[in-house]
């Protein structure tokens, strides 16, 4: 399975064409717009459309900038999968997650991130390979670089579910940065494109 990951996009139209065009040459099955997509004044319009143009499935997660009113116009208007607290299953690919941050407008409490994980981990069944994602980093991890702490709900969700993978993304400074924990890889997928073969 060939996914293609961004956030913290922040409304950049013309980099999300690049990315539908990334998407439709790299013959992606999935892509997952991993929070923070919609810009400051919290306009979703030609966020999406452009991957559905080509024929790409999508799965959206909300950030820090977006909340339930945005994912659902997107999940209306788009047909895309919103994976907050909710579980994508491709073929033996098990895909579920949680939004929002630990800043902003849209905010989860440590507890609420575990609790949400967990419940879409349950509902998972049983699939051979298991990808998370969330907004927030994991706390405790490079990804912060010592100045962001992180979420220490995430960071416990990862190390009792044991993932083959985690997408986040949330800072900026740390885009593309990988890290492992304990047989986890992490990325934070930022606004980088990153493909993700599982």
């Amino acid at each position: 399975m060939k996914i293609l990951a961004v956030s913290d996009v922040h409304g950049d139209k013309s980099f999300i064409h690049e990315m539908a065009k990334k998407g439709a040459e790299e013959k992606v099955d999935l892509v997952i717009l991993a929070g923070d997509i919609v810009d400051h004044k919290g306009n979703i319009e030609g966020l999406v459309g452009p991957f559905k143009a080509k024929g790409l499935e999508v799965a959206v997660l909300p950030g820090n900038h977006e909340g339930l009113a945005e994912m659902g116009f997107l999940v209306d208007k788009y047909g895309a999968k919103n994976l907050h607290g909710c579980v994508l299953k491709k073929g033996d690919v098990g895909i579920f997650g949680c939004g929002y941050a630990d800043i902003g407008i849209h905010q989860l409490t440590e507890q609420d991130f575990f609790d949400t994980l967990k419940k879409a981990h349950d509902s998972l069944g049983k699939v051979k390979k298991k990808i998370m994602v969330t907004h927030i980093q994991p706390s405790d991890s490079i990804l912060g670089l010592g100045m962001f702490s992180g979420s220490s709900g995430v960071r416990k969700a990862l190390e009792e579910f044991k993932p083959d993978v985690h997408i986040c993304g949330h800072i900026h400074e740390s885009h593309g940065v990988e890290d492992t924990i304990g047989k986890t890889k992490v990325i934070n997928v930022g606004k980088t494109g990153k493909i993700i073969e599982i």
